[in-house]
């Protein structure tokens, strides 16, 4: 909040100060003289030996035009022609951009809340999550004349190409790093994080899905290559014609990648079947704590292990000291798994694979206390994290399974089904929260992508720095901040399904970048009639897109040592340019 009040007092400033008048000092009579107070007699005059007046030296024409270079976007938002005030202006505008993606991040965070997933969370919620970049691209190629709109478009390359890279190296390895895990025959162990900084014996591991999303952010280079084939064929009459191609392929995986992850919601399955483990493990507490042995819990709410240990006694009835997969069913029958489409042997499967840690498919003793007791606890984390009440007795474990129930529902369908409607507290409120998160995010984005855009390009005018390195590096910042936080903050919980869709999510943002930013991209560049020179960046986006790309496309498991590799992309991404650029001239 203090974030949201702070970008909303300086739009107020701005606003404010976006006008400035004074009035004339001297009449048309007397243009330059003005009286000092300095008796005439002393002659103390600036206007010459014994003139009563203070001459005042007029800025040459140059200062004059200097002066008034700059235009004010919309005729009010303040514009100036210093470095020092531009850099002001560009933190200004990026955090009203930072405060516009938030909004829409947490709009389509509600709006997945009460609709569900399926086109909410496939479709919409990846192009919400674009559309700060796409709009900063959009007007950067809009504005003024051609020959402007040909200097500005580089401010688009460079957000395009910055935010690609920063998302792919920077987060990528700062997520490597906060959710890494002690490493066991190539496995991260969830929540096991005892060898430090070892460099091979941490790290991060995803799912098989994970593989396919980074496989598709590698495709999704394809019409970067399309529109650079005239500059690897040294050709010039064919530029225009591949933008135009470029173009439609770009649109065509777009849509097809909407499609498929409407069709193949690859996220929303996981978290779906995260909800029904823990419906499966708390309706196992549930139905463990009315045995007639005895108490699950004791008076502070910690398993009972003298019951625990009568009760595996009960189940072993061959005596031979493990449960098997039949003894362990014994104990389930009767428990409920209407709500999740899961049977009894469904939901021996799960306890098995979550008990067994020497992987026998058999339960000894204390696997079983140890996997009673660490339910037991994630309970009490998902209950006090929930503001669940009674966490000393067995209350509780009712309230987060009713809970655990409203959220598989919800997760399961879109539709508005009372158990979701309980869920979600008020959804009428809920709904008209997130529209209007939703359009102020986007009002914000964009009436403030124009004035960032004259910033940086004013900034560079000022300063020399080409307005490529200044849009690379600080845009990104202003339009991936939250999701960048995000990312940070899910893949801190150290375990292979958050690890799994933190990056994703991170594969799925730089395919929306490399087929919607584009195409807006390359629909300026064909309707605007503009030069597609840039091939230097270009360059680094396929470097970065394949070589992570292609890394994350053939292994799940990612050693703390790879994190250097993410890092040291990024200064070679900004170093490559410049060499490309500046000495060998590509551009």
């Amino acid at each position: 909040m203090a974030i949201h009040h702070a970008s909303l007092l300086l739009l107020i400033l701005l606003c404010l100060g976006g006008s400035v008048h004074s009035r004339s000092l001297l009449g048309a009579r007397t243009p330059d003289p003005v009286s000092d107070g300095v008796d005439v007699r002393r002659g103390g005059g600036g206007g010459g030996p014994g003139s009563p007046y203070l001459q005042l030296l007029r800025s040459s024409s140059a200062d004059a035009e200097s002066a008034s270079s700059c235009e004010e976007t919309y005729g009010f938002l303040p514009c100036t022609a210093s470095w020092p005030g531009n850099l002001f202006l560009i933190v200004v505008y990026g955090s009203l951009m930072f405060l516009a993606a938030t909004y829409l991040s947490n709009g389509s965070e509600l709006l997945l809340e009460i609709l569900g997933p399926g086109i909410v969370g496939g479709l919409f919620l990846p192009m919400l999550g674009a559309l700060p970049d796409a709009m900063l691209i959009l007007v950067s190629g809009l504005s003024g004349s051609t020959e402007t709109a040909q200097s500005q478009v580089s401010v688009g390359i460079g957000l395009l190409a910055g935010s690609t890279v920063m998302l792919l190296t920077v987060i990528w390895g700062s997520c490597i790093i906060v959710g890494k895990c002690d490493l066991h025959n190539s496995v991260a162990m969830d929540k096991q994080d005892t060898k430090g900084f070892s460099l091979k014996g941490s790290g991060v591991s995803t799912d098989l899905w994970t593989k396919y999303a980074a496989r598709i952010m590698v495709f999704s280079v394809i019409p970067f290559i399309i529109v650079q084939l005239p500059q690897i064929l040294n050709s010039t009459s064919g530029r225009h014609l591949a933008v135009l191609i470029s173009l439609i392929v770009s649109l065509i995986l777009l849509i097809a990648y909407c499609i498929y992850q409407v069709v193949q919601p690859w996220i929303q399955r996981r978290r779906l079947a995260y909800v029904e483990d823990k419906h499966v493990f708390f309706g196992f507490l549930r139905h463990i704590r009315t045995h007639p042995l005895g108490r699950l819990l004791t008076d502070d709410g910690k398993l009972d292990k003298d019951f625990a240990e009568k009760l595996f006694t009960t189940l072993d009835e061959n005596g031979d000291g493990y449960l098997n997969a039949a003894e362990l069913k014994a104990l389930v029958v009767g428990m409920q798994f209407e709500e999740i489409d899961l049977n009894e042997d469904g939901a021996v499967d799960r306890i098995m694979k979550d008990f067994d840690s020497s992987n026998d498919c058999l339960l000894e003793l204390p696997e079983f206390l140890d996997g009673i007791s660490k339910w037991v606890s994630r309970a009490r984390s998902s209950g006090a994290a929930s503001g669940t009440k009674n966490l000393g007795t067995g209350k509780f474990l009712d309230d987060v399974h009713h809970q655990t129930t409203q959220e598989h529902a919800q997760l399961k369908s879109g539709d508005q089904t009372d158990e979701v409607t309980e869920g979600v507290g008020n959804p009428k409120l809920t709904t008209l929260k997130a529209v209007l998160l939703l359009v102020l995010g986007t009002i914000i984005a964009g009436a403030f992508a124009d004035p960032l855009v004259d910033a940086v390009d004013n900034f560079s005018d000022a300063t020399g720095i080409p307005t490529f390195f200044i849009s690379f590096i600080a845009l990104p910042l202003a339009t991936n901040s939250s999701e960048a936080v995000s990312a940070i903050i899910f893949a801190s919980r150290k375990k292979q399904r958050t690890a799994s869709l933190t990056f994703s999510e991170l594969y799925g943002a730089v395919t929306m970048n490399n087929l919607l930013c584009l195409s807006v991209f390359l629909a300026i560049v064909y309707i605007r009639g503009l030069t597609w020179d840039f091939s230097s960046e270009v360059l680094v986006i396929l470097i970065v897109c394949f070589v992570m790309g292609t890394f994350a496309s053939f292994r799940t498991t990612f050693p703390l040592w790879t994190f250097s590799l993410a890092l040291l992309l990024y200064p070679f991404s900004l170093a490559l340019v410049y060499v490309l650029d500046y000495i060998f001239g590509w551009s």
